[in-house]
């Protein structure tokens, strides 16, 4: 069965498994994101932190690194890790909002796709603008709306390249179909 990326599955087929295990179907992926985000958004994380960690395992494969140059590495992995994070986050609330809005049949398959993409990357700039509020709460964390607009476009990327190769496998499927 195609991906709800590429085919919008029919009422039909989202009505057969009852209600709270659809709901379990669709939403747990995108709810152990946030709970993985959570967890990481405690002082456990804060950069002091998984520096005293990290550091060494980066250590072991490339041989010593000054403490400049690993605080610069430290924090390029760090935001790196923000925007694939919620990069993934954002396509698993998009996947969520997809199978959510596929019962609704008055929206057209083109509505469908954009009002689960713009839920799905509202509900990254929540989550996003939730952990860094959490995190000013933090001695040993900051907040920062910076940190909220990487995430977001974190999501903006990878849920546009997801949706890009939907609509990109779409569109071969109809050639192929048109051509023979």
């Amino acid at each position: 069965m195609p991906t709800v990326f590429v085919q919008r599955p029919t009422a039909e087929s989202l009505e057969r498994i009852g209600a709270v295990r659809r709901f379990l179907k669709i939403w747990t992926p995108a709810l152990v994101g946030v709970a993985i985000i959570a967890t990481e958004s405690t002082p456990t994380f804060s950069s002091a932190n998984t520096s005293h960690w990290l550091r060494p395992i980066v250590e072991s494969l490339v041989g010593h690194i000054s403490t400049p140059t690993w605080e610069e590495f430290h924090h390029l992995m760090r935001k790196t890790g923000h925007f694939s994070f919620y990069g993934l986050l954002c396509v698993l609330f998009v996947r969520g909002w997809l199978l959510t809005f596929a019962r609704d049949s008055s929206l057209r398959t083109t509505a469908w796709r954009w009002r689960s993409w713009a839920a799905g990357m509202l509900s990254v700039f929540l989550v996003a603008s939730a952990d860094e509020l959490h995190q000013s709460f933090l001695p040993s964390r900051t907040g920062l709306f910076s940190d909220v607009l990487l995430d977001t476009s974190g999501g903006l990327v990878l849920s546009a390249v997801v949706m890009g190769i939907g609509w990109w496998i779409r569109r071969s499927r109809v050639s192929v179909v048109v051509a023979v």
